[in-house]
């Protein structure tokens, strides 16, 4: 298995911390969490206007591009050989979705921390309203690239000219086109399952669950993806810590998909 997630109580007390608390019904709730009081030394990293950039076209939250993630990473200075621990509300996306980025980047030190904030405070880590300033960093970045699946490559999938299975993330009523909330058509990519990523949801923790290892078979391809990026990255996360080598990820999501091509129902 790979270590991901970490409890409060088995982190290094020197490492990095970010901040990545966000609520899509209320998109200004998370920073003012942080401005409110965060842990000693964490950054806040915002899902909307860190962890996306919304004036791209490629999905509801499309992936910044290299240079605008660097520049984010070089600003508060973080290095290759930081621990760096990174934290929500507990149990939620946008923790995943920093770590997963952070894993395109090639950071081999970066962790979820399980149970979220409050799992922090109650195993005595401060809490402040002070915002921490680091000496900027220079980094040499080696993009995992292989990782980030296109359009055209979940295309390539659905021909049968690539091998892999195709993961929904999404609720399955979503997923069956019953409802649609955000995008114009309801359905799902053809030939993908279905696996609601809340499955993986237990009290403020992700987990690993039987359910999802007997959906995803281990030895092909894994292509996780869901309506715009952000749910998908716990499942990705989640097959990762459970020992999956050949997962990559369809970032621009259904939301992206509905646009180009046509999907299937039920």
């Amino acid at each position: 298995m790979t270590n991901i997630f970490v409890t409060a109580n088995r982190m290094e007390r020197t490492g990095r911390l970010i901040d990545t608390r966000f609520d899509m019904s209320n998109v200004e709730s998370g920073r003012k969490m942080y401005e409110e009081g965060h842990i000693e030394g964490a950054i806040y990293w915002d899902l909307n206007t860190d962890l996306s950039d919304l004036s791209k076209q490629e999905g509801r939250h499309p992936l910044p591009e290299k240079e605008q993630l660097q520049a984010l990473f070089e600003k508060h200075g973080l290095n290759y050989n930081d621990a760096i621990y990174i934290y929500d509300q507990g149990a939620a996306a946008s923790a995943t979705r920093a770590w997963w980025i952070l894993h395109y980047a090639g950071f081999k030190h970066a962790y979820v921390v399980n149970g979220g904030f409050e799992a922090l405070k109650e195993a005595g880590f401060p809490v402040t309203t002070e915002v921490p300033v680091f000496k900027e960093s220079n980094l040499d970045i080696q993009w995992n690239d292989d990782i980030l699946l296109k359009r055209q490559d979940i295309m390539h999938i659905i021909e049968g000219k690539r091998k892999a299975t195709l993961i929904d993330a999404r609720a399955p009523e979503r997923y069956r086109g019953e409802t649609e909330p955000f995008d114009k058509v309801a359905g799902h990519i053809p030939t993908a399952k279905n696996y609601d990523w809340e499955q993986l949801r237990n009290g403020s923790e992700l987990v690993i669950t039987s359910s999802l290892l007997k959906e995803v078979p281990k030895d092909e391809e894994v292509v996780v993806y869901c309506g715009s990026g952000v749910t998908a990255t716990p499942v990705y996360t989640v097959l990762k810590e459970a020992g999956y080598q050949n997962i990559k990820i369809y970032m621009a999501g259904y939301s992206d998909w509905v646009h180009h091509h046509s999907v299937e129902k039920g």
